[in-house]
């Protein structure tokens, strides 16, 4: 009970010093209270970082929210905390970045949600500096991303790997091609989509090609720039390819392979390299494995 007050304590207070002068007690007491804590929950709650102060994990938000009604309960508390049993059970939020949010978050949400219906599962879909800073403070679990720009201290599996193809208005004069080559493209106006990674893998493609491609508008809405691409405004160099060749309005793509072939992008789960995976987090690592990692013959 004692080391549930010094947890309340120091999420309520945002440090060990604040939690220690509130409660009256030594930052070494508070320090071995959170230790212990987490050695029994077998989670971790915490995110203490020297002269900044501690950030609560996503776990660690979840006991929070529960733990003062849950003082004459710790029992109960840790089984929800630790996922103990053949139950999973507790607090998971995922994120994604967010042009791949429709094509591979959705399934993997409604397949866990299936699986682990006691999990309280909450996502957020954003840019890759939005999740990457997220995952960094504690406040996503794990993330969908593209590996591009991964910053240090960030573990990663690979899921799968994307192609960059080219888009173009149905009726483009290059549209019969069965394959296209970044010079044909060049002198014509291109719509980016500027959001990295997308604009940096753009840009690498061109340059590696030794080409100056000629940017007429620039979005950051990956649906948007394939509605101007379909209404004839521009051609675009795109990863995600939704199964549908039309755009919002109804208006026919024409979607090619880029010839020769560009690298193409890997997509990873993300995790913060300190923070040890709960359960639910790890059995989420495994059902993405499960859904979208391609077989060694593919």
């Amino acid at each position: 009970m004692r080391q549930l007050e010094c947890f309340i304590a120091v999420g309520e207070h945002g440090s060990i010093a604040g939690a220690a002068e509130a409660m009256l007690l030594s930052p070494s007491a508070i320090t071995g209270a959170l230790n212990e804590l987490e050695r029994a929950f077998n989670s971790q709650l915490t995110i203490r970082r020297k002269a900044h102060g501690v950030l609560l994990t996503p776990s660690g938000q979840y006991v929070l929210s529960q733990a003062r009604g849950l003082l004459h309960a710790a029992t109960d508390l840790e089984v929800m905390a630790g996922e103990a049993g053949n139950t999973l059970r507790g607090k998971l939020s995922i994120g994604c970045y967010s042009s791949l949010a429709p094509t591979i978050l959705t399934e993997l949400m409604a397949e866990y949600g299936s699986r682990h219906p006691e999990v309280e599962l909450d996502f957020f879909a954003g840019t890759q500096q939005e999740i990457h800073e997220k995952l960094m403070s504690g406040e996503l679990d794990l993330a969908i991303a593209y590996e591009f720009t991964v910053p240090q201290g960030l573990n990663r599996t690979r899921l799968r790997e994307a192609v960059p193809s080219v888009v173009l208005p149905a009726d483009h004069r290059l549209a019969a091609q069965e394959r296209i080559a970044l010079a044909e493209l060049v002198g014509e106006p291109m719509i980016l989509l500027d959001v990295n990674p997308s604009r940096e893998n753009t840009e690498m493609m061109f340059s590696a090609a030794g080409l100056t491609p000629v940017i007429r508008y620039r979005t950051t809405d990956f649906e948007v720039t394939r509605s101007m691409v379909a209404r004839g405004m521009g051609y675009a160099i795109l990863v995600q390819r939704p199964a549908s060749d039309f755009s919002y309005e109804g208006l026919p793509l024409a979607v090619r392979p880029i010839h020769p072939a560009t690298r193409n992008v890997p997509i990873s789960m993300i995790w913060q390299a300190s923070v040890k995976l709960s359960k639910s987090a790890e059995a989420m690592l495994d059902l993405a494995l499960e859904l979208h990692r391609p077989s060694p013959n593919r």
